[in-house]
């Protein structure tokens, strides 16, 4: 279902992505950020947070590495700025770059299994499953922020992947 030109071409889609929303909320002040928006993670820094926390979650899962050491719901508060937030997504979209850049086929067979807080219990699912999930995930979110982005007045990115610089 899935290779690794699949993941690696997605890695380079969320970092291109994260970059051109770093550029754009970049114009917007710090209470256009964090204002109320009724979204699910209220504001658009909230819903940028939350996406940190999973992303560093199911690379935990994917890559053996470190997990967030806070809880979902101290997430939509972890980086209260745009810049923190920036540092952290530059790091997290190295991670899963490298991640995926390393990547053999095999490593995308077969079953993962994890202990899930939201589930309460482990869980085992396909990896076939699990990473285009990771992938569409970090897509469904940031088209959150794409809505609260237009709603400012602002100009929104291009989110197209065929648009995206080098397509492979």
């Amino acid at each position: 279902m899935i290779d690794t030109r699949y993941c690696v071409t997605f890695a380079r889609y969320n970092r291109w992505q994260n970059r051109q929303l770093e550029t754009l909320l970049g114009a917007l002040d710090f209470k256009e950020l964090t204002r109320n928006r009724k979204a699910f993670f209220g504001s658009i820094l909230g819903t940028l947070n939350h996406l940190c926390w999973a992303d560093k979650i199911w690379m935990s899962r994917f890559d053996g590495g470190e997990k967030p050491d806070y809880t979902a719901k101290e997430a939509l508060g972890q980086f209260p700025t745009l810049a923190a937030w920036s540092a952290e997504r530059f790091q997290l979209d190295g991670r899963i770059s490298l991640w995926a850049a390393h990547l053999h086929n095999v490593d995308l067979a077969g079953d993962l299994t994890w202990f899930s807080g939201l589930t309460g219990r482990e869980n085992t699912q396909p990896m076939s499953i699990l990473v285009p999930h990771f992938f569409n995930h970090q897509t469904h979110h940031r088209g959150q922020v794409h809505a609260m982005l237009t709603a400012t007045g602002s100009e929104a990115p291009v989110t197209d992947l065929f648009m995206m610089p080098e397509v492979l």
